[in-house]
């Protein structure tokens, strides 16, 4: 598995082909789609592929550079406990070694088994 920094022209289709595929998730609907193209790009977007399948991916933003809001991370079901999703979190606190991160999420039982304290409605990520 590889994972690497979003890049629009070899991987929008496939991200927004995944996400079209997943429950619940309304990014790629005619009037979400191109402001979701948009903001790929000026966030901080990681994607995770196996062999040239997209598997994961997560998309975060940087709040004066003290802090990493991570907004968006999904998993293909098909991908889902081999750990891409810890993976694409520690690509984020690697990267970004001086800020301290959180994630805005409505799957708490993922965040709390992976070991992440709730503050107030989010979710410091731990340092390694």
């Amino acid at each position: 598995m590889q994972i690497r920094k979003y890049n629009r022209l070899t991987d929008e289709s496939k991200l927004m082909k995944m996400i079209e595929d997943e429950e619940g998730w309304d990014y790629t609907s005619e009037t979400l789609a191109e402001k979701y193209k948009a903001a790929l790009q000026t966030s901080i977007t990681y994607v995770a592929f196996q062999d040239d399948e997209i598997c994961g991916y997560s998309r975060s933003l940087d709040d004066f550079g003290e802090y990493i809001y991570v907004c968006d991370l999904l998993v293909k079901p098909a991908y889902r406990g081999k750990e891409i999703g810890r993976k694409l979190m520690e690509c984020i606190y690697s990267d970004y070694r001086d800020q301290v991160v959180y994630v805005m999420s409505d799957v708490d039982g993922y965040y709390n088994k992976i070991g992440y304290k709730r503050i107030g409605s989010i979710f410091e990520v731990p340092r390694k």
